[in-house]
């Protein structure tokens, strides 16, 4: 359920007053003209939430500043400031997400149905970029695999695929990126599976920012963070191992797995370390980025030779 104005305004002795004063102008503005469907959830805050046991502890949460103004979005431009200042205008609604491919049962769901598919949890988790920096997040979500057993997956359903929403028209500054989009990315059906993996709607408590992948997007914590695809539309469960975009553009960078491993260089710099936003001194990069309960999951198979 969402509600404009919870009596909990959560995380707001971390979040900047000035994203609250210019996200009330930006709807009153935009109801003005009529915009209600796209408009009015961006911002909104969520009530009925679960509490959960998915959460780092007492590590630091990463300011909403730096979560929402230095992050990849290569469909609204290359530099980490692009996406917050060319999505502003990003259009996500009215909005479809599509269920197919190896289903008993192909879904397509609007917004409306995504918010209902299982109760909305939130999530505080760590996350690694493959660029050596981090974040802790805390999102509101929901368990895709809560998504795909609606679907209901048929015994030759191997693989999850996932696509991201692409208009040349809306996202300009993707043509000079090289990069052929749609974004596309996949999963192993039992990492697709697991109760760590996240279909997220929202951050620090209400709706998700255009520049962070609005209205849905992945969340896969234990891998590099280009894995967790934004701004999803089509979900496709197949049989063989699907393409991946930075997998299709630097092979020998990025591997389909693409798990956090500090023992596994990227060929231009180490993964050993890392530096969480906002801090000065770096830090280890932990196996699985700490979470080694998806350790089962991966046994028996070579971590180097599948990066």
């Amino acid at each position: 359920m969402l509600i404009r104005k919870p009596a909990d305004l959560r995380y707001s002795d971390i979040t900047p007053k000035q994203f609250y004063v210019n996200r009330r102008r930006f709807l009153a503005s935009s109801l003005a003209f009529g915009a209600f469907a796209g408009a009015a959830r961006a911002g909104m805050k969520f009530t009925d939430v679960k509490k959960t046991s998915y959460n780092v502890g007492d590590e630091k949460i990463t300011p909403l500043e730096a979560i929402t103004h230095y992050n990849n979005f290569y469909e609204f431009g290359t530099d980490k400031s692009d996406p917050a200042e060319n999505a502003k205008n990003f259009r996500t609604s009215p909005w479809t997400l599509k269920v197919e491919g190896e289903v008993a049962k192909p879904q397509t769901f609007d917004l409306d149905g995504l918010f209902k598919i299982a109760p909305l949890e939130e999530r505080i988790y760590r996350h690694r970029c493959v660029e050596a920096w981090s974040i802790v997040v805390p999102w509101t979500g929901f368990p895709l695999a809560a998504l795909l057993k609606q679907a209901e997956p048929t015994a030759k359903a191997k693989y999850v695929a996932f696509e991201s929403y692409y208009d040349p028209k809306q996202m300009p500054e993707a043509r000079g990126t090289g990069i052929n989009f749609p974004y596309v990315e996949g999963l192993r059906l039992d990492e697709a599976m697991h109760p760590l993996a996240l279909l997220a709607v929202g951050l620090y408590g209400e709706t998700l920012p255009n520049q962070d992948g609005a209205p849905i997007r992945l969340v896969v914590p234990w891998k590099y963070g280009f894995k967790s695809a934004k701004s999803l539309v089509k979900i496709r469960l197949v049989e063989k191992q699907p393409p991946t975009t930075w997998n299709i553009l630097a092979p020998n960078e990025y591997g389909f797995y693409s798990n956090v491993n500090p023992k596994v260089d990227h060929p231009r710099w180490s993964q050993a370390k890392e530096r969480r936003l906002g801090e000065l001194f770096k830090r280890d990069t932990l196996m699985f980025n700490g979470y080694s309960e998806v350790a089962s999951l991966y046994t028996g198979m070579d971590l180097r030779k599948n990066y």
